[in-house]
């Protein structure tokens, strides 16, 4: 009797063993499927192929970036024109996302025009300009996303660096990424800020949402020839090709 309960533990732990051989073999073909799915970015899966992961990329009228040609652009309606006030003292995020350099401050500033209002949600990086004037890219850009609460709406920024003196806000963000930070993001701005692009694009990552009121500031800030580096160091090309402008017109201030 005893030999045969020893026989019978002896198949127990035989078949508990291959039970957890199996489950850990699901678990890693688990792992590996998570790895294998495909994810949009800007190499092997980028802008070309943003259509599978969203049709609004590849059939949208409505897209950005695009090239703005100032001598083609209409005077802004009053009712669209922008007033900002960014000037709010709080700490941010600063987190690499895979995409961008990515800051996300604990209170946001907000911007209104057409009697609506916007709050600042994030603003995020580009190593080179995605919309471009004339045809020409700018040194850097950041891109402060607002939206309406009520409508869940978005309102874009675009802030346009150029080469030239030390950008102390850059210093703060690229010297802290992964950490939190102390901002203000109205030292994001220009001294100008009355003088803008505007018109309604989408976003320019997957979904690619159209509906998107953008205001390209006309005036670039600066940023240093190593401050420009440190952030390419990060991201050189994560900006999307210009879009197809169809039948949108352009304001300008």
């Amino acid at each position: 009797m005893s030999s045969r309960r020893g026989s019978l533990g002896m198949k127990s732990v035989v078949l508990s063993a291959a039970i957890a051989v199996l489950f850990s073999a699901g678990a890693v073909a688990s792992e590996h499927k998570t790895h294998d799915e495909k994810h949009w970015e800007y190499g092997k899966n980028g802008p070309a192929h943003w259509e599978e992961f969203s049709k609004t990329c590849g059939e949208g009228h409505a897209q950005s970036p695009i090239n703005i040609i100032p001598g083609k652009t209409l005077s802004i309606s009053h009712e669209y024109e922008l007033h900002l006030d960014e000037d709010v003292h709080t700490t941010a995020g600063v987190i690499d996302n895979g995409h961008s350099i990515k800051v996300t401050p604990k209170t946001g500033g907000k911007l209104e025009f057409h009697g609506e209002t916007f709050h600042l949600l994030q603003f995020h990086f580009h190593g080179k300009s995605e919309h471009t004037i004339d045809s020409k890219r700018y040194d850097l850009v950041a891109h402060m996303v607002h939206q309406n609460p009520l409508t869940e709406q978005l309102a874009v920024i675009a802030v346009f660096f150029e080469e030239g003196k030390n950008n102390p806000l850059l210093d703060n963000i690229i010297g802290n990424v992964g950490k939190t930070i102390r901002i203000d993001p109205q030292d994001l701005l220009p001294e100008d800020t009355a003088h803008y692009y505007h018109y309604i694009g989408s976003l320019t990552t997957p979904p690619c949402t159209e509906n998107v009121q953008w205001y390209l500031l006309k005036t670039p800030v600066s940023a240093s020839k190593d401050q420009i580096e440190a952030f390419r160091k990060y991201y050189v090309d994560n900006e999307r090709p210009v879009q197809e402008l169809f039948d949108r017109q352009i304001e300008a201030k």
